[in-house]
């Protein structure tokens, strides 16, 4: 009788590593997609991040002159008064 049971009992622990390697391979394999996902995404958001910086600086630039404009043509005004 033991002799039947001692290679049913290998055989069944064979098939369980078989089947905890897979998991474990389908997880790590998860795992990496996602890891790949995120890095491409914050790549991407880096590249859309630098025209969007250049153009809010440049718009505030040009905001920022305006003002500055308007201040000194404002004084120049007033001492042309007096």
């Amino acid at each position: 009788m033991m002799n039947k049971v001692i290679p049913l009992t290998a055989s069944l622990n064979g098939g369980i590593e078989v089947m905890f390697n897979a998991v474990l391979e389908n997880a790590c394999s998860e795992m990496g997609g996602m890891m790949s996902a995120m890095d491409s995404s914050s790549r991407n958001a880096g590249k859309m991040l630098d025209p969007l910086t250049l153009t809010y600086k440049s718009t505030r630039q040009v905001s920022i002159t305006t003002e500055l404009i308007e201040i000194i043509s404002g004084a120049s005004a007033l001492e042309a008064a007096e």
